[in-house]
């Protein structure tokens, strides 16, 4: 049974050397509103799919908390059926944190977004503001724009005319970008707000080329200032780096790693770091492409391209204190994410000398395919339900049927009369739908993993008679079934979901970009 750790003792943990994992099973709305410093966020429905990387050492000393401990008490059962050992509950929640005075903060990833402001006061990193931006190509200068977001993020939509290079490829793609270009072209980094368009400047300043600038705000200040964003854009190759990129690629990793104190590994040391494995929790982080990533890694590394591993640094690093090793399949790309985190702080930070060809070249085979390793406790819990396909469920609707993935996902598409009840809160609103156990439930979601595990809870709570839509509604929509889009029946704002970009209205932009930049006037001079 979980233990509980009081406000005071948990903020002596925070602020100690020993390695933890303090987390926050709220929905991310809530977190975005107010949390605990140095706190990381994984929602409760989010546990079986995401703990097994964030913790991987199972005898990690794990914190859960939330706003009263209610979720953080089912949350820590959760942890220790899944086989964790060391698990506390805050007692009263974040409430009681606060009326004991303690801080809190808003906002997602805080750490990089603070670092982020630190590095554009400290280093004087250049911007331009999207109206001089628009002036200029309306003039015909000549300008680059590279977005330095995910491939998804840049087709959803981007600056006009923009080409996508994520931050981490940066160091092995731009020699070859800018030998491309014609003299004296300007480059201009973006992103959707500030943060990996401030990293992604600096580095590019850092290699020494000096006709280039931020795009103040990225693509918010961009459509703050009236302008149209561009939507799927299909600028996404990136050619094989050349000899001669290559060449600078790896002499900046050499800075670097000299400049920043990033530590190299041969084969034979990560190894020994490997075998660590059994005794704490150690980071093994792929930089590369998702596509090198799924052609073949290093096993046990898991992927996060460099440019989010920076951006997100929270999520990649749990557990703090602990060791990190980075991965590309040489030097450049693995070294400058590594020397990233030097920069903000983190102690112990590796790069695997060579990569995933010195691993080969070692006679050491590598691992393919993507991450989409089945959430913890899946057979188990299709075992406790009857899986239904979507047209026997639609032969036979029960009178309850309950929708438990995210509202966003609800409010694209869900059986016509479902309720959308988030899993995270499920234990709590399922008795105003269904207040006998005799009651029959019908339970989906989008692709029918996260309604399984939802489906054993209510086994488990009682309910005698529990269906789960096999595949989801990605199965009922393929056959062609009637649905429901919006959010019909949701009486109160969701709190799962944080919109971000120009899903937010104006007023939400402004403000979320004010505050990232006062972020850094603490760091001014």
């Amino acid at each position: 049974m979980a233990d509980l750790i009081s406000p005071a003792t948990l903020l002596d943990l925070l602020a100690s050397d020993t390695p933890c994992a303090c987390i926050d099973v709220r929905e991310p709305g809530e977190y975005n509103s107010s949390h605990i410093p140095g706190v990381s966020l994984l929602p409760r429905r989010q546990l079986e799919f995401h703990v097994p990387l964030a913790v991987p050492f199972p005898g990690t000393r794990v914190v859960v908390c939330d706003d009263d401990g209610r979720r953080a008490a089912l949350a820590a059962v959760t942890l220790e059926s899944m086989g964790y050992s060391h698990v506390a509950i805050l007692q009263g929640g974040i409430n009681r944190w606060v009326s004991e005075s303690h801080p809190t903060e808003w906002g997602t990833n805080v750490p990089s977004k603070d670092f982020g402001e630190k590095v554009e006061v400290v280093h004087h990193v250049p911007e331009i503001e999207a109206t001089d931006l628009q002036a200029r190509m309306a003039r015909g200068d000549k300008l680059h724009i590279v977005d330095t977001r995910t491939p998804e993020e840049f087709q959803r939509f981007c600056i006009p005319g923009g080409r996508s290079v994520p931050g981490g490829e940066l160091p092995l793609r731009i020699t070859d970008i800018v030998g491309q270009l014609e003299p004296d072209t300007t480059l201009i980094v973006n992103c959707a707000g500030r943060t990996r368009s401030i990293i992604g400047t600096r580095l590019l300043q850092r290699m020494g080329l000096s006709n280039v600038y931020g795009l103040k705000n990225g693509t918010a200040g961009w459509l703050l200032a009236g302008y149209q964003l561009e939507t799927g854009a299909d600028r996404l190759e990136l050619p094989a780096p050349s000899a001669e990129g290559l060449a600078a690629a790896d002499t900046y990793a050499a800075r670097l790693a000299d400049e920043d104190g990033v530590r190299f590994l041969d084969i034979p040391a990560l190894q020994a770091m490997m075998a660590r494995r059994e005794e704490g929790t150690l980071y093994f982080v792929d930089v590369r492409t998702a596509a090198e990533y799924a052609g073949g890694h290093i096993p046990g590394f898991r992927w996060f391209p460099g440019g989010q591993a920076v951006q997100r640094c929270d999520d990649v690093a749990v557990v703090k204190p602990c060791p990190i090793i980075f991965a590309c399949d040489g030097r450049a790309r693995a070294t400058c994410t590594a020397s990233w985190y030097r920069q903000m702080g983190f102690a112990e930070v590796y790069v695997v000398d060579g990569g995933t060809a010195a691993w080969s070249d070692s006679g050491l085979a590598l691992e393919q395919g993507g991450e989409d390793a089945a959430p913890v406790g899946l057979a188990a819990a299709q075992a406790k339900v009857r899986l239904v396909t979507p047209q026997a469920l639609h032969a036979d609707l029960p009178p309850v049927i309950i929708f438990v993935d995210t509202s966003q996902d609800f409010a694209r598409a869900h059986i016509p009369g479902a309720n959308w009840v988030p899993r995270g809160w499920l234990e709590f609103h399922i008795g105003a739908l269904a207040p006998s156990y005799d009651t029959p439930i019908a339970v989906t979601c989008n692709n029918g993993r996260q309604a399984a595990l939802a489906g054993a809870t209510l086994t488990d709570l009682g309910y005698q008679t529990v269906t789960v839509l096999e595949g989801g509604m990605t199965a009922w929509q393929h056959a062609a079934l009637p649905v429901e889009h919006g959010l019909a029946g949701v009486m109160s704002p969701p709190t799962d979901v944080v919109l971000s970009g120009p899903e937010r209205n104006f007023a939400d932009m402004m403000h979320y970009l004010r505050w990232e930049e006062e972020l850094g006037t603490k760091y001014s001079s």
